[in-house]
């Protein structure tokens, strides 16, 4: 993508990754938004929020889009698609035993697998939930929908960020 990439652009590239809807769930019509470039102009980050008076960023990552031309959540963007598709969408479930591990940003291991979404494969960007759908964490899945439910050792998601401690 050029440096005249727009948010419908990126709006499209989010659908084809996670789904019809998904697009529009992260980068609402409307919305403020601050997109990041390259020295080239090539978006790398997307922000909510518009850039404050100083220059600097006003809100929380969305997402970061890599040079595979694929997206990688940050929390915020992994609230927004939790709150738009419907499970088990791109969702990992894990159990009590791990997601005090999983919330701080610890790995997701195979063996605490609950469920998961069949159609998840390695690479795929995954949000990592507790069984009542509550964000946990967002990474990146290191097997297949089958080997997560099957395996008993090895990691399952990558975590790139976990949501912290949880509010009582």
């Amino acid at each position: 993508m050029s440096d005249t990439t727009t948010l419908s652009d990126l709006r499209v590239v989010a659908d084809y990754q996670f789904g019809a809807g998904a697009g529009t769930a992260l980068f609402p019509p409307g919305e403020p938004h601050s997109i990041r470039r390259s020295s080239g102009g090539r978006p790398r980050q997307v922000l909510a929020g518009d850039v404050d008076a100083s220059g600097g960023d006003a809100g929380e990552r969305l997402v970061s889009y890599g040079t595979d031309g694929r997206f990688t959540l940050g929390i915020a963007g992994g609230r927004r698609l939790r709150a738009a598709l419907d499970p088990p969408a791109y969702r990992v479930v894990v159990g009590a035993e791990s997601e005090p591990f999983v919330r701080d940003g610890k790995n997701a291991f195979a063996k605490f697998v609950q469920s998961v979404h069949d159609a998840v494969r390695p690479g795929d960007e995954v949000l990592v939930v507790d069984p009542d759908d509550e964000l946990l964490a967002v990474g990146r899945a290191e097997l297949a929908a089958s080997e997560l439910r099957t395996f008993d050792t090895g990691m399952g998601v990558k975590v790139r960020g976990g949501v912290g401690v949880a509010a009582d």
